[in-house]
């Protein structure tokens, strides 16, 4: 997601709130571009719900602290991944209706804002997944109480944000107000990862514990 968002910043992809014009132009000449984003996202969806569900097994296997909450963080990560889903077939709609194009069309400028929807949508989605995998990794002692603060946070704004749905997809900035929960997210989601690479199970054979031979 952070590739995405740098790479588009590169190329100057259009926001939700420019003239369908310069929307129409960017996706005409821009295709490839757009293609390779709809495939980083579908390398995304899959990465997430495994961490999700590593994340939910790693929980139980330390006493089952924080499960319900890693429970709704796996929920609303498949929510978040069908949102996303939608999101990335819409603009591929997009792209391909814009190819035969020479000036907007209604159907254009629906796709887009469906589009923009699904995207606005997602963000709450990811907010709650957030919000459910910080508090179980908390809980469990697997992550400090800053990443926690990070995690919430972060969510807070993704919810905050994904009320204004119907905004958004008219073009309105304040998709903007999310985009810093949307930096927290990644950011927890790099520092909780090391951690839990770091993570060594907790229940080990104990290799010098005596056998009843050895105590007779």
């Amino acid at each position: 997601m952070a590739f995405q968002n740098a790479f588009f910043a590169w190329v100057g992809a259009p926001g939700y709130g420019d003239p369908i014009e310069e929307v129409l132009s960017f996706h005409t000449h821009h295709r490839l571009a757009v293609a390779v984003a709809v495939g980083h996202e579908a390398l995304n969806l899959p990465l997430l719900l495994r961490f999700l569900a590593g994340l939910h097994g790693l929980v139980g296997r330390r006493g089952g602290r924080g499960a319900d909450w890693s429970r709704l963080a796996v929920a609303a990560g498949a929510a978040a991944s069908a949102a996303l889903a939608l999101y990335s077939v819409l603009w591929i709609g997009v792209v391909l209706s814009a190819s035969d194009l020479t000036a907007p069309s209604p159907v254009f400028q629906l796709a887009w804002q469906l589009h923009a929807a699904a995207f606005a949508l997602a963000l709450p989605a990811l907010g709650t997944t957030a919000i459910g995998a910080a508090l179980a990794t908390h809980a469990s002692h697997l992550t400090p109480g800053w990443q926690r603060l990070l995690g919430l946070t972060g969510g807070a704004l993704l919810l905050l944000t994904g009320g204004a749905s119907l905004a958004i997809a008219d073009g309105s900035p304040l998709l903007f107000v999310g985009l810093p929960g949307l930096l927290a997210w990644l950011v927890w989601l790099l520092a909780t990862g090391i951690r839990l690479v770091r993570t060594r199970p907790s229940h080990r054979p104990d290799h010098h514990a005596s056998t009843p031979e050895e105590d007779s």
